[in-house]
């Protein structure tokens, strides 16, 4: 396509709007990477006033691990290489594993770090090392990672953070894309108030909520008793409580999103799936899902985010056995600890941002396709 002069921008709009991209990236990325760097570093190290020394860490290669500029040259070397061919590689990949796409993805991924560690440990087994280049340049260490997770037991918090995360994700999906396409197809002024209502309710305040439903959860065993018999459980404290919770916060906002995804794809295909013989439910999961599966994963993401991320329920619901992540990496940095625990808790906070990144990474198709798809009409 030929641009014309007219819709050409100018050099000044061309070079600010760079100049913006660039350092909205650097001021959104810097704070995780820079807690990312202190958090393999010793505290002398981490919290020094020098910011060369937080990310070479001298004392840090001295008394634990170091990678010398070799490994550096090699890293970036082959870190480039694979961002430059990664779609060729990935094609080449894909003529040998018959998965489906997200599986595609996380095995390259996965057989993409296996290769890279076994040739870093072959150049430097059988690359003979240059004294020039053979000199202690990165120090690291991931001993604040093992204390976090081993010894002071941060993988019951991961634990209860999955249990709160999925259970959210899995109900409010599946109430959510049922309600968001009844809402689609119908045509009724119910359905217009039912959506305004939901919007109302999406924007009251979190507290609000909670307030309502303690009264319910904490005399859960009394109010089931007759229904449940001596199974009655007491909800308060327990990561039921805090999924109802959320799914209440969240449900609005999910039967928007998938009422506004629903709403793009044709009625038709609806009509000629009945006239063939399936029924509306059949024709629901057998057409339209399948066409939907984007918009599913996004509105996912964005219920994941949710649960994943929340503080206030979680911290007002759960009791210290049950709590999730980021009510206890709260905990962690409001001790008056040492210095040394003070990093423990920055490799915390670096571990609950792993899964999300690798969220993005695994479903960034999909994500950008359902972001889109409400742009496209019919």
């Amino acid at each position: 396509m030929i641009e014309t002069n007219s819709l050409k921008q100018p050099l000044s709009l061309k070079i600010s709007s760079s100049i913006f991209v660039v350092l909205w990236c650097v001021i959104a990325s810097f704070p995780i990477l820079w807690i990312t760097v202190m958090s393999v570093k010793l505290p002398i190290d981490a919290f020094s006033s020098n910011p060369l020394t937080v990310i070479f860490g001298p004392l840090t290669s001295n008394e634990r691990n170091y990678l010398s500029f070799q490994d550096l040259l090699f890293c970036t070397f082959v870190l480039t290489i694979f961002i430059k061919f990664k779609a060729k590689i990935y094609n080449f990949y894909n003529k040998f594993i018959n998965f489906n796409d997200i599986l595609n993805i996380i095995f390259f991924y996965i057989f993409t770090i296996i290769l890279f560690y076994l040739a870093f440990k072959s150049f430097n087994y059988f690359i003979p090392v240059l004294d020039v280049l053979d000199f202690k340049s990165l120090g690291y260490t991931f001993e604040h990672y093992q204390t976090v997770w081993v010894e002071r037991g941060f993988s019951i918090y991961f634990k209860n953070s999955v249990i709160v995360t999925f259970g959210v994700v899995i109900v409010s999906l599946t109430f959510g894309t049922l309600a968001g396409f009844a809402l689609a197809r119908s045509n009724s002024s119910i359905a217009f108030w039912i959506l305004v209502i939901a919007l109302i309710f999406r924007a009251l305040p979190h507290s609000i909520l909670v307030a309502g439903y303690l009264p319910f959860f904490m005399n859960s065993s009394e109010i089931l008793r007759p229904i449940l018999g001596d199974l009655a459980p007491t909800l308060f404290g327990k990561p039921m409580a805090v999924i109802a919770v959320l799914v209440a916060i969240n449900q609005p906002f999910t039967i928007w999103l998938m009422r506004s995804f629903f709403q793009n794809i044709p009625s038709e295909l609806d009509e000629a799936a009945r006239i063939d013989g399936c029924s509306h439910f059949q024709a629901f999961l057998k057409i339209i899902m399948p066409i939907m599966w984007p918009g599913v994963i996004t509105t996912g993401l964005f219920s994941f985010m949710l649960g994943y991320n929340d503080y206030l329920v979680t911290s007002l619901l759960l009791d210290a056995q049950n709590q999730t992540m980021v009510p206890a990496i709260s905990g962690l940095f409001n001790r008056d600890t040492s210095t040394t625990d003070q990093i423990v808790a920055v490799a915390a906070a670096v571990s609950i941002t792993a899964p999300l990144f690798l969220l993005v990474l695994f479903f960034q198709k999909q994500i950008v396709s359902g972001l889109t798809a409400g742009a496209v009409k019919g």
